[in-house]
C-alpha cells in the first residue's frame, strides 16, 4: 500500500499461512536441528520443549484479495484445521510422535508472497530514493539479517555489496503490474516452495498473456513456449511426424527436447534457421547530446557514424557489468538500443539513471512498435536478398551495421549482427508487417532448408561460440576484463566512461578470476551450471552455464578460474589438469579461452 502511494509497484500477495505449536514431547531439546522434509511439504524445528510444524500446500488461500482492511494490524486469523489437515497428514508420516503430542495453538497469519518465491530488495526503478524490502515468504526470519544489512549498504553507498539481482526489484515487469496475474502466478509460486526445481521448469499460470503477432503460427507449427516477464516464448518446434509430444518432460537427465532442439542448432550452422526474438526489450535515446550520453554510460565506442551499432556493456563504478546490450545509431541524435526480454525494467533503469544532468536526451520505450525475426545462416543472404531491392552483401552490408531495408514490403530496421555465431540479420518489423515478412521468408527459405527455431537452440549455438550470458556468465561482480570481453571497452585513448577508473586498475594487477570455457570428453555429460571445477585436484570455480554443442558433438560448460592471491591469466587457466563434477562424478575436461567454433569470425562476417 505505501508502495502503490509513492506510485511504485511492488507485486505481493497475502496468503494465509498456518503452522502449528505442540505441547512438550518427550526427547525433543533445544538443540535439535530444524528439519525439513520437501517430500512431505513440512517443516519442524523445537519450541520450548514441543515442536513448531507448518508446511507449504499446494492449494494455497489468498487473502485479503480486495485489499487489507484498515483496522488490520498485528493480528492473527483464525485457524482452518479442513485446509491444514492434508500437511497434518503428511506429518505424521515423518514425525509419528505428532499424533500423541497435545496441541498448544494452530497459528494461521498473512504473509507476504512474491510471483517467483524470491524477496524484493533495492531502489524503485519509479522513484529516486524510495528503497523497498519486502516480500520475504515466510522465511523472513532467516534472511533477515543478511538482507538488512544489503539493503542498508544499498541506501548508504548507493549500490549493493554484490550481485542481488535474483532478489533486485528490477527483476519485475509490466505484467508483475496487474493483480490478478500475479496473484495467479504467486500461488503457483508458493506451491513449488518444496517441490523439486527441474532444470528449464516453467511457470504454467497467468499464461499466454504478452504474444508476439506470430504465435499462433508458431503454436500452429509445433512451437513449445516457455515465458519470460510475461513474454510467450517459442523454445523449441516438435515435429509430429517424428513422434514429438509438444511439451517439456522433467528430468535432470537428457530432455525429451534433445533431439528436435539438435535439428534446430545444426540447421542454423549448415543452412539457416528462424528465430521470433520479438520480446527484446528496445528503447530509443534522442536528443542533441545522446552521443555524449551514451559515450559516458556505455563502455564501448558509440561515437561511430550512423549506420553502425556496436555490442556493448554499461558498468557500474567498480567495472562491474550492469548490461549487456547492443547500441544501433541511426541518425546523429537517435540511438536504438536493444537488450534481453528479462533486462527490460533494469537496463531502462540504468540508462534512465546515469543520463547527467541537463543532457538533452529522452528515452523511450518502444519495445511493443516492434516484432524481431532473427534470420542467422550461412544462407541467410540467399533468402533475404530476393526479398528487398537494397544491396545485402557484405560490402554493402558489413557486420556490425544497421540498416533501413523494405522487406516483402515492410519497413524494416535491419542490424547485422548474430548470438549464434552465424551470418545474420536481426531483423525489427513494426508489428503489424511481421506475419506477412515471416510468410515471405518462410516460402522463400524453404529450397534453402530454412527451419524455425527457439531460444534454446539460441543457448546451444551461443555456448559453442563462446558469447556470454548476463544474469549467468557475467553480471554486477564480473568486469569485462575478467569475462574476456576487453575488446567491446574503449581503453585505448583517454575518453572517461562510467567505470573506467576501476577497469584501468584492473589492468594493473593480476585478476582474481577469468571466465574459461570447457569441453567434457564424455558425450553422455549433462551440464546444467553450477557443477565445480577442479584443476589437478583443486577447487577452482564453478560453472555459470553449461549444455551441449550440437556441431561441436561435445557438452559445454563455462565457469570463472579463480585465485585471489595469485591471480589468473591465460597461461594459468590453459594449464590443463581441469575435471567437472557432474552429479558426484568428476570428468575429465579441456580448458579454451578462444571460442570452439568459428574462433576468427570467418563465418560471422561472410
Amino acid at each position: 500500500a505505501v508502495g502503490a502511494l509513492a506510485g511504485v509497484n511492488v507485486p505481493l500477495v497475502s496468503v494465509e499461512h498456518q503452522y502449528l505449536i505442540t505441547e512438550r514431547i518427550a526427547g525433543v531439546t533445544p538443540d535439535l536441528p530444524t528439519l525439513r522434509d520437501p517430500d512431505r511439504l513440512t517443516y519442524y524445528k523445537e519450541e520450548v520443549g514441543g515442536l513448531m510444524m507448518g508446511g507449504y500446500e499446494p492449494n494455497p488461500k489468498p487473502w485479503a484479495e480486495v485489499g487489507v482492511p484498515t483496522d488490520f494490524a498485528y493480528r492473527l486469523l483464525d485457524g482452518d484445521w479442513d485446509h491444514f489437515e492434508p500437511i497434518m497428514r503428511l506429518a505424521l508420516g515423518r514425525v509419528p510422535a505428532l499424533e500423541r503430542a497435545g496441541v498448544k495453538e494452530l497459528i494461521n497469519g498473512p504473509e507476504s508472497f512474491t510471483p517467483d518465491g524470491n524477496f524484493i530488495l533495492g531502489e524503485a526503478p519509479e522513484v529516486a530514493g524510495f528503497f523497498v524490502g519486502a516480500g520475504f515468504n515466510a522465511f523472513g526470519i532467516a534472511a533477515g539479517g543478511g538482507a538488512g544489512m544489503a539493503l542498508a549498504e544499498w541506501v548508504t553507498k548507493g549500490a549493493p555489496p554484490y550481485d542481488l539481482w535474483a532478489v533486485d526489484i528490477r527483476r519485475f515487469g509490466a505484467n508483475h503490474r496487474a493483480t490478478p496475474w500475479v496473484r495467479t502466478r504467486t500461488l503457483e509460486a508458493y506451491a513449488k516452495h518444496y517441490a523439486i526445481a527441474w532444470p528449464h521448469e516453467e511457470y504454467a499460470t497467468g499464461r499466454p498473456l504478452r504474444r508476439s503477432p506470430l504465435y499462433d503460427r508458431l503454436k500452429s507449427r509445433g512451437a513449445v513456449f516457455g515465458e519470460k516477464l510475461g513474454w510467450e516464448r517459442p523454445n523449441w518446434f516438435a515435429n509430429a511426424a517424428k513422434g514429438e509430444a509438444p511439451e517439456d518432460r522433467p528430468t535432470f537427465g537428457r530432455p525429451n527436447w534433445f533431439a528436435a532442439v539438435g535439428r534446430e542448432h545444426r540447421a542454423c550452422r549448415v543452412a539457416a534457421a528462424l528465430f521470433d526474438q520479438s520480446s527484446f526489450a528496445k528503447f530509443m535515446l534522442l536528443g542533441r547530446d545522446a552521443e555524449a550520453t551514451l559515450g559516458w554510460i556505455a563502455a564501448n565506442d558509440v561515437t561511430r557514424a550512423p549506420g553502425s551499432l556496436v555490442y556493448s556493456q554499461l558498468l557500474n563504478a567498480q567495472g562491474g557489468i550492469e548490461c549487456d546490450l547492443t547500441i544501433a545509431r541511426l541518425d546523429e541524435d537517435a540511438y536504438y538500443i536493444v537488450t534481453g526480454t528479462g533486462s527490460a525494467t533494469r537496463d531502462f533503469d540504468w540508462i534512465a539513471r546515469n543520463i547527467p544532468a541537463g543532457r538533452d536526451v529522452r528515452l523511450i520505450d518502444v519495445t511493443s512498435q516492434h516484432a524481431v525475426l532473427s534470420l542467422m545462416g550461412p544462407r541467410a543472404r540467399d533468402i533475404l536478398a530476393p526479398l528487398t531491392e537494397e544491396d545485402v552483401s557484405n560490402a554493402a552490408f558489413p557486420f556490425g551495421s544497421v540498416r533501413r531495408l523494405s522487406v516483402a514490403g515492410a519497413p524494416v530496421i535491419a542490424l547485422r549482427i548474430t548470438y549464434v555465431g552465424e551470418l545474420g540479420w536481426e531483423l525489427h518489423i513494426p508489428v503489424e508487417f511481421a506475419a506477412a515478412v515471416y510468410d515471405a521468408l518462410m516460402a522463400q527459405g524453404a529450397p534453402y532448408g530454412l527451419v524455425e527455431a527457439g531460444y534454446r537452440a539460441i543457448e546451444t549455438l551461443r555456448l559453442e561460440k563462446g558469447y556470454r550470458a548476463w544474469g549467468a556468465d557475467i553480471g554486477p561482480d564480473h568486469s569485462p576484463l575478467m569475462a574476456g570481453l576487453g575488446f567491446a571497452v574503449k581503453l585505448r585513448g583517454n575518453v572517461p566512461f562510467l567505470g573506467r577508473d576501476a577497469l584501468e586498475a584492473q589492468r594493473a594487477a593480476p585478476l582474481p578470476r577469468l571466465l574459461t570455457g570447457f569441453t567434457l570428453e564424455d558425450p553422455g555429460a549433462v551440464l546444467l551450471g553450477r557443477e565445480t571445477i577442479y584443476q589437478c585436484g583443486r577447487r577452482v570455480g564453478w560453472l555459470t552455464s553449461g549444455g551441449f554443442g550440437h556441431a561441436l558433438g561435445r557438452a559445454i560448460g563455462y565457469g570463472y578460474v579463480r585465485d585471489a592471491e595469485a591471480g589468473v591469466g591465460p597461461e594459468t587457466v590453459l594449464g590443463g589438469g581441469y575435471e567437472i563434477e557432474v552429479a558426484t562424478e568428476r570428468l575429465a575436461a579441456e580448458a579454451f579461452l578462444a571460442p570452439p567454433y568459428d574462433p576468427k569470425l570467418v563465418r560471422v562476417r561472410a
